[in-house]
Order: structure tokens, then sequence, then C-alpha cells
């Protein structure tokens, strides 16, 4: 159980770097064009995130 939460939240934290690394690329109009972008998926990993933390608690709690 624990090596799945550690993998779990390795990937999100990949998968959020990953993200952030590739929204810089390109040229720098479309980099001003997509600031708005960005901040909007960081907001939606923060929510995911804690969700998923959530989900697992609730998990943990009721059926282990």
């Amino acid at each position: 159980m624990t090596l799945g939460l550690v993998l779990v939240i390795i990937i999100l934290i990949g998968a959020l770097l990953a993200t952030l690394l590739l929204s810089g690329k390109g040229d720098e109009e479309y980099s001003k064009a997509t600031k708005k972008n960005t901040t909007n998926l960081t907001l939606i990993y923060i929510v995911v995130i804690l969700l998923s933390f959530i989900a697992v608690g609730v998990y943990i709690r009721w059926f282990v």
C-alpha cells in the first residue's frame, strides 16, 4: 500500500513538472498567450492532487 501511494505521488509530481516545462517552450507570443492556460492547468493539478489524497484516505479508513 505504501509503495502504491509513493508511486502515485511520484507520477503526479512528474506530470506537473513535465507540464510546466513543456508549457515554456515555443515562440514568445505563444508563451504570452498560454500563461492563463498554464495557470488553469496548475490549479487543476492542485485540485486533483487534493481530491486524490482525500480518496486514498477514505479508502484506507473504510475499506482496509
